[in-house]
């Protein structure tokens, strides 16, 4: 199906001088380039490694019925045409920027994931410019504490340590688990949650039903994007925004939060 959108939420994602938006994305041991230019498709261009088969691309069509969001919402939904997302093939890189992103606005919580990478990650040069992969949980692992304080990073060093010793020795296990599995399997790390791992899965596996719903961004946009008002407590929203939802609640969320990377930034 032909995408009318790409999603650019990952902070990974930078812009070119001439529009172009690219980021390079690791998986099994290779690496891909992934360009987009609104008006166009996403292409994808092989870097090297022992994989070429490429990331999955998934595409998001918002259903005209078997929900009962506000008509406004629905028809804000709808007229984002379809819409397509990079599935993350690193779980590493997704589960780490989860862990940054907690307590902390999304603008900000770019700015450290940008930061860090180009600090200690891997630089990889593109016909686009440079681009960086998140540092791996073995660098993590050796840095020491004025390295996570300079970056910014002090309050998010002890869980991302812990998630890198925890990936280091159950990684290749949890890149075969279903997506609930997973969900529960990465909250086994400490001071790691449900809104890490939820974020984490929708990320690696696309499964939005799992992704926190209830936190700030879905808020906002299903209220601006709708003109209705929604309960004001996370609790309650989850609950409003499950039930108005029903049996496209992963479809809808993500479509919410793709609204909302075109009409502004939470962060």
């Amino acid at each position: 199906m032909r995408m009318r959108l790409l999603m650019c939420d990952h902070p990974a994602w930078q812009r070119a001088e001439d529009g172009t938006a690219y980021r390079v994305v690791r998986g099994e041991g290779s690496l891909w380039l992934v360009t987009w230019r609104r008006g166009d498709q996403p292409e994808t261009r092989f870097l090297g490694g022992s994989d070429a088969a490429g990331p999955h691309m998934d595409v998001f069509v918002a259903p005209p019925g078997g929900h009962r969001l506000p008509a406004a919402l629905s028809s804000a939904l709808v007229a984002l045409g379809p819409v397509g997302r990079v599935r993350n093939p690193d779980l590493w890189d997704a589960f780490a920027n989860s862990i940054i992103r907690q307590v902390i606005r999304a603008g900000h919580a770019r700015k450290l994931y940008r930061r860090f990478a180009e600090a200690f990650g891997e630089r990889v040069e593109t016909p686009h410019g440079p681009a960086w992969l998140f540092p791996s949980p073995e660098t993590i692992v050796d840095l020491d504490d004025d390295a996570f304080r300079a970056m910014g990073l002090t309050f998010h060093a002890p869980a991302l340590r812990a998630a890198a010793l925890a990936y280091s020795e159950r990684g290749e296990k949890w890149l075969t688990l279903a997506p609930c599995d997973l969900f529960e399997e990465l909250q086994t790390v400490t001071r790691v949650g449900s809104w890490s791992a939820g974020a984490t899965v929708a990320d690696f596996l696309h499964d939005w039903s799992l992704y926190p719903y209830g936190d700030r961004a879905v808020r906002t946009w299903a209220t601006r994007a709708g003109g209705t008002l929604w309960p004001d407590s996370e609790s309650e929203f989850a609950r409003a925004w499950q039930a108005a939802t029903g049996a496209h609640l992963s479809t809808l969320t993500l479509l919410t939060l793709a609204w909302g990377v075109t009409h502004g930034d939470t962060g």
